[in-house]
């Protein structure tokens, strides 16, 4: 499975200490240039299975993807440009431009259900309870509670 990532699912889970999971559900993770930049501004050194890949179209962007950050911008293109099956954002607008572009998408919580039904974590509460008090990671209620509902901790 080819999936290319923004920084904010990396890094938060470098802050919990549960990056593994990205390794177990895919192996690797494709990163751009300006993504891996980010990474290494806060991280000192990144896992092994966190792959970089510039983009092939350098400094040009992508119709829609102006008002995104560069690290979500880029990693658009690069999603677009290898053919990814996923690309791992949790910001509302990269997230809408993807589905725009055909780029099938999901955040954190979609991967932290896709690791429980995989038997990666037993829970996913306990998870997003972790990103949110040390990785600092702000989750709205209803999101959090279609994630339960989803991994069947609904209650």
């Amino acid at each position: 499975m080819i999936v290319v990532s923004d920084t904010t699912a990396i890094t938060t889970l470098l802050k919990i200490g549960r990056e593994h999971l990205l390794f177990e559900l895919f192996g690797k993770v494709t990163v751009p240039q300006s993504v891996w930049g980010e990474l290494l501004a806060f991280h000192s050194q990144l896992p092994d299975f966190v792959v970089l890949r510039p983009v092939a179209a350098g400094n040009q962007r992508l119709p829609e993807t102006e008002p995104l950050g560069r690290g979500e911008a880029e990693a658009i293109q690069l999603a677009k440009e290898i053919n990814a099956d996923l690309f791992l954002t949790d910001d509302l607008q990269a997230r809408a431009v993807a589905a725009r572009l055909k780029i099938k998408r999901t955040g954190l919580l979609g991967l932290l259900v896709r690791a429980k039904q995989s038997g990666h974590i037993l829970s996913v509460r306990e998870t997003v309870e972790m990103l949110e008090t040390r990785g600092g990671l702000y989750l709205s209620d209803a999101v959090k509670a279609e994630a339960m509902r989803l991994a069947g901790e609904a209650g």
